[in-house]
């Protein structure tokens, strides 16, 4: 067998691979005596088939395939052996003008087009100047998450007269455009919650209800959403768009969820008992979650700042042709269009990546099983935290995990994941990060630009 390579351009080569018969014909020998000692067919005993018979039945389907093995096996291992860095995978070079007899003599050439990671250096230093934001709790979020958590573990109550925070209990029924009953048009009975009322109107006027109390009601223009009106009118969601009518609403219930009150009972339920006593102790513990959650937005943010401005830094070519035929080679559903409108993104991404490898490579990083395991624990963890701010046993969270990890998909992204944070550790760890303290709604601002 004899292996070359020819560069074609900075960033692209042509592998040529030669096999001669003596290069496959043990390979193919053996496969068809192996195929003969396991063959059942008519005229022979199990076993007893003829290699000669086998070879006259299968033998150009078994040559190609043993071909294709000898091939695949010594393109992986000269691009190991030769320790090429390349993007996406081989692409084999259509020749028309060759033709093989496959009748076990032929010598065979074949040529992979290989697009080349391009050479660079990472550099990082203290000159490299980040912001890092420490975004404050202001008093509206935190009013707003306090009063969930209090809804929460509150106990529900039926008033008289209906408020902005409370849900309907109601019939609806379609009506036609003159306001009349729509004949053979939509029914339902179940909840309307006021605080998904989107039309400030609207909203006014569903206060202030009681029991019998009737309206007309703009669906599509109190809630605006197509899955909440299909709930409501308990139709399919795709359905819910074309509903253009009115609708008569008669209030049948007013329900309430009362907020608990502030006592140890309460803290205990949260936090575990004598975490907390007081409600100056619950705020600050609130106000600690919420400036938690904030956190995450700023390392976010911080994350970006660092992909964009390295990315500018880092600015190499890549073999774009080759990986725009390798794209559409490997997707075959891919589109003209789609190729063209996508590729920037892909590039962008890619370029990333070959920075964060190196950064992995030049710094010895480990990404360790049990950093995925960790990593996966936190992301339940808080899944499970917007519902209830007290936190699962470890044992039942540990069963979650386990859960979680055996999909392979949640693996693979948990592990780029960790992957990604500890990228963005050693860079931090180099470069000036500024600490800014910020109010939340101005650092939505900066965050949006």
């Amino acid at each position: 067998m004899n292996i070359t390579q020819e560069k074609t351009g900075n960033l692209n080569a042509v592998v040529k691979i030669k096999i001669a018969p003596a290069d496959y014909s043990e390979k193919v020998d053996k496969a068809i005596k192996d195929q003969a000692k396991k063959a059942q067919l008519p005229g022979f005993r199990k076993g007893m088939v003829p290699a000669a018979h086998i070879k006259k039945m299968h033998g150009k389907s078994i040559l190609v395939e043993e071909v294709n093995n000898l091939l695949n096996d010594a393109l992986t291992n000269y691009i190991a052996e030769q320790k090429l860095e390349i993007l996406g995978q081989p692409l084999p070079k259509l020749d028309d003008s060759k033709s093989f007899k496959w009748d076990n003599t032929d010598e065979f050439e074949f040529d992979y087009e290989l697009g080349l990671a391009p050479a660079f250096e990472v550099e990082i230093s203290s000159k490299d100047t980040f912001t890092e934001y420490v975004v404050k709790a202001d008093e509206e979020t935190l009013e707003s998450r306090i009063k969930n958590i209090r809804r929460s573990y509150g106990k529900m109550s039926n008033p008289e007269i209906s408020e902005a925070d409370d849900v309907l209990y109601t019939d609806l029924t379609q009506l036609s455009e003159d306001g009349n009953v729509l004949e053979g048009g939509i029914t339902s009975s179940g909840t309307l919650r006021l605080d998904q009322v989107k039309d400030e109107e609207i909203l006014k006027s569903l206060t202030g209800l009681k029991k019998d109390d009737t309206l007309t009601l703009d669906i599509q223009k109190a809630f605006d959403d197509d899955a909440v009106i299909a709930k409501a009118l308990n139709i399919p969601e795709e359905d819910a768009a074309a509903i253009k009518s009115n609708f008569k609403l008669v209030v049948k219930n007013v329900n309430r969820l009362e907020e608990s009150d502030l006592n140890q009972e309460f803290y205990d339920k949260i936090f575990g008992e004598g975490a907390v006593t007081d409600e100056a102790g619950f705020r600050a513990k609130i106000t600690e979650e919420v400036e938690s959650m904030f956190k995450q937005d700023a390392d976010r943010k911080l994350s970006n700042d660092i992909y964009e401005q390295l990315l500018s830094k880092h600015n190499f070519e890549l073999p774009d042709d080759f990986l725009r035929r390798w794209l559409k080679a490997t997707n075959e559903k891919l589109t003209d269009e789609e190729l063209a409108e996508g590729y920037d993104d892909f590039a962008k991404n890619l370029k990333w990546t070959l920075i964060e490898n190196k950064i992995i490579k030049n710094n010895n990083i480990e990404i360790k099983y049990e950093d995925v395991v960790q990593a996966a624990k936190a992301k339940l963890d808080a899944q499970f935290r917007m519902y209830s701010p007290s936190p699962l046993p470890e044992e039942q969270l540990s069963q979650y995990v386990v859960q979680f990890l055996q999909e392979k998909e949640n693996a693979n992204r948990t592990f780029e994941e960790v992957k990604a944070l500890k990228t963005f550790e050693q860079i931090k760890s180099i470069a000036t990060l500024e600490q800014k303290d910020i109010d939340y709604d101005k650092f939505i601002e900066i965050a949006k630009n």
